[in-house]
């Protein structure tokens, strides 16, 4: 059994792995900045020595794209120089590191799926802070370490465009959506029960040096066509209109294509990843019925 810390245990991942962790034998601790705040060294160091911390997830970010072109110090502290802390008291102490990263650190030029090895390029201060963090950790390289990219994230929990799509459907009888930015939205719980089964004794990878993986759900869609999806699903009547990215310009500029190349952690890990739609009928099956029964079995935690 290992004693695993979740950093930022209140955001939308941070959620899902707590109302997921009681069907693991590990033992939790759940932290948000109120807790631990983990741009202090010293405090984790005691909290990781205190607690006999085997195993770190941190899902903790700064993730206002637009507010961090004008905010880079916090997003630097929170995305960048957190994460060099962790990675050094994790290599201190031995501990085991897994750190949530972004499509962000690609430039959305690419015409076939971004596999890890691709090269990255930023095009906003977030991007930036969060390949600085990933290139922190390799610099200090924590043996058996992960550094996990993930997109278009959403839950039953928390700020996000499902619910951001499902309360303007209600106040409005027209939307336009952007349709020439494509990726993959990916469903939190689907991405916390993968860290659960990688956390776990029988499923861990070891290795000397830090590994990177894609996750995301399958399949492709633009933010048009997530948003189709959700109304559908939600059986919420609005008429939906596409519209290009120019039509809604924004402090942060956006990545075009940000599809995610998954072989490696399903090969890897043995992980099945679901179809983006089924996960999403899952969520608003969740928002909508909080005390229902999930759609898949295998997600009830």
């Amino acid at each position: 059994m290992s004693n695993v810390l979740v950093t930022g245990a209140n955001g939308q991942l941070g959620s899902e792995i707590r109302e997921l962790s009681s069907a693991y034998e590990n033992k939790f601790f759940f932290t948000d900045s109120q807790d631990l705040d983990i741009t202090n060294k010293t405090k984790v160091e005691n909290f990781c020595q205190k607690n006999k911390i085997h195993v770190i997830i941190n899902c903790a970010a700064y993730t206002a794209v637009d507010k961090a072109e004008e905010d880079e110090v916090n997003a630097d502290k929170i995305n960048h120089l957190a994460v060099k802390y962790l990675a050094e008291i994790a290599k201190e102490q031995d501990i085991k590191l897994i750190h949530i990263s972004t499509d962000y650190v690609f430039d959305g030029r690419n015409f076939k799926p971004y596999v890890e090895t691709d090269t990255t390029n930023p095009q906003g201060v977030y991007g930036q802070t969060k390949l600085e963090s990933e290139q922190a950790m390799v610099s200090v390289n924590p043996a058996n370490s992960i550094i996990i990219r993930t997109s278009w994230v959403y839950s039953s929990f928390g700020a996000n465009f499902v619910k951001t799509m499902l309360r303007l459907g209600k106040e409005r009888d027209e939307l336009g959506v952007i349709f020439d930015q494509v990726g993959t939205p990916t469903y939190a719980r689907d991405l916390a029960d993968a860290l659960l089964r990688m956390v776990s004794d029988e499923c861990l990878v070891f290795s000397d040096n830090v590994e990177i993986y894609n996750f995301s759900n399958e399949g492709v869609a633009s933010w048009y066509d997530f948003a189709k999806a959700i109304f559908e699903l939600a059986n919420v009547e609005v008429e939906v209109k596409p519209i290009q990215t120019v039509d809604y310009p924004t402090p942060a500029r956006r990545p075009h294509y940000s599809i995610l190349d998954k072989s490696k952690i399903k090969k890897e890990y043995n992980i099945t990843i679901p179809y983006w739609k089924d996960s999403l009928s899952d969520c608003i099956t969740k928002i909508m019925h909080p005390k229902g029964i999930s759609l898949r079995g295998n997600d009830e935690g």
